[in-house]
């Protein structure tokens, strides 16, 4: 069965990924069938705008499909996950740079990879099922596919908070952080659908939009600015640790199952990205993480606990938030040379 269906319809380019069963959880090929249509719709006059979607009710999409990175990791083989980001990376930055409007309906999950799908369009829109989150330190890597500069530039601190707890947003706390633009209830998304498809006109995400249920991040905002006002994930965890209260003490909970390296590279990737919308920016800069990630990083141990032994007891390389040295750190975010992410030449 087909993991992903791409086809002309009236007037429109629609995307649908097809992997219910499996969260629709993104695969390498399915990034360079997007990244072809992506290309071939661009200078195509038929195609008024792009609709992508997803089968199924539980995900829109709750991820990158990493099994095959551990699996090669794990035997020292490193370029099968370096070639994987760096073609997802190079789509990403075409969805997030494509000259046309992109609508996205995203139900359930949006994780990880499905945020690099879903939510650099133009027209993201969430329902009453949808759950975004960038969990990514709690497997060892950072915030990628682009998240480091939606995280960036969400109000105040919120985006460092969401960044090293992976907590999930629902559908009026995703458009309050930046990852989606409206709310328009599921039951009205086959009509919606419809209308694209019939007219192209994408101002029928704008009359269909109503206001969310409401969410809880806006009133967290004063606390969590205090908290993770450090530059470092000490100084968060210090802050964390003083403050005492309920929520502090939970928030600490949830970073102290999270690899402290990943949070540490995540936290310092958000600080240099603060003020920025450059994607192409954001995606090389986290490249030089994933690159170095398999060999140097948590990464193969946190699949393992997640996902492979399923133990949720994994071995990070640095006993504590407040163990990361300064230098690990930007040992993970220093250049990579002629390794690096050159999005300018490969999208020229």
């Amino acid at each position: 069965m087909s993991e992903i269906e791409i086809r002309k319809e009236g007037r429109i380019g629609r995307i649908t990924l097809t992997r219910p069963k499996a969260l629709n959880a993104l695969g390498y090929d399915m990034c360079l069938a997007i990244e072809a249509a992506l290309d071939a719709w661009a200078p195509d006059p038929e195609v008024r705008m792009i609709l992508i979607d997803a089968e199924g009710d539980k995900a829109f999409c709750a991820g990158g499909d990493i099994a095959v990175m551990y699996e090669t990791g794990t035997k020292g083989d490193y370029a099968y996950g370096q070639t994987f980001w760096r073609d997802e990376y190079r789509m990403n930055a075409k969805l997030f740079e494509f000259p046309k409007p992109v609508v996205s309906l995203m139900q359930g999950f949006v994780m990880g990879g499905g945020v690099g799908v879903g939510c650099h369009g133009s027209h993201r829109v969430v329902g009453e099922s949808s759950q975004v989150a960038m969990p990514e330190c709690g497997i060892g890597l950072v915030p990628d596919v682009g998240g480091s500069l939606i995280l960036a530039g969400a109000p105040g601190r919120i985006g460092e908070y969401l960044g090293v707890t992976g907590r999930r947003m629902g559908p009026a706390d995703a458009i309050f952080a930046g990852f989606a633009d409206y709310f328009i209830p599921e039951a009205d998304w086959p009509a919606l659908t419809g209308a694209l498809v019939e007219t192209g006109d994408w101002e029928s995400v704008d009359r269909a939009a109503r206001t969310p249920p409401p969410g809880e991040l806006a009133a967290l905002q004063p606390r969590i600015d205090a908290l993770f006002a450090g530059e470092r994930l000490l100084d968060i965890a210090n802050a964390l640790t003083a403050d005492g209260s309920d929520f502090a003490l939970s928030t600490l909970k949830v970073m102290e199952r999270n690899s402290p390296l990943a949070m540490a590279c995540a936290i310092e990737m958000q600080h240099r990205l603060k003020g920025s919308d450059d994607i192409r920016r954001a995606l090389a800069l986290e490249y030089r993480f994933t690159y170095r990630a398999p060999e140097h990083s948590d990464f193969l141990e946190g699949i393992r606990a997640a996902i492979i032994d399923k133990d949720r007891k994994p071995r990070w390389k640095h006993a504590g938030l407040e163990a990361v040295p300064g230098a690990d750190v930007a040992r993970m975010l220093m250049p990579l040379g002629e390794h690096g992410l050159k999005l300018e030449e490969e999208l020229q």
